[in-house]
């Protein structure tokens, strides 16, 4: 979905977060996460069911990039690219990250893992 005031409408009319991937054409992991996760059936099938998920070119849009970029370092204090981000249908981050790999291993969290803690999580806390 393109970025814009549809996106919040969207969000919110189906109580569902945004997934947000920030990235740019000549990014090397942002090609990989792609590549691994986002043309995974498995990953799409929860991001189009339980997200709303958008798809930024930081060099388009760095003003998005940079409210995004600066969430994500003040909530990990790391940021890179690709920036992956949870944001609630008001807009506001509530987690986030750079690079996740298709599976669990050395100590990182798998992406479909961590997609599926979240959902689970907004469904049961969303009120809060």
């Amino acid at each position: 979905m393109p970025w814009g005031e549809s996106v919040w409408r969207r969000a919110k009319a189906e109580n569902k977060p945004v997934f947000l991937s920030i990235g740019y054409s000549t990014c090397h992991w942002c090609h990989v996460m792609e590549r691994e996760s986002f043309e995974s059936e498995d990953v799409a099938a929860v991001l189009n069911r339980d997200f709303i998920p958008v798809k930024v070119d930081r060099e388009e849009r760095p003003d998005v990039d940079r409210v995004y970029m600066t969430a994500v370092q003040a909530m990990t204090g790391q940021g890179g690219w690709p920036l992956s981000v949870w944001v609630t249908p008001e807009g506001k981050p509530f987690y986030g990250g750079t690079y996740f790999p298709p599976n669990s291993a050395h100590g990182r969290p798998g992406f479909l893992d961590v997609l599926r803690q979240i959902s689970s999580a907004w469904r049961e806390r969303s009120g809060e």
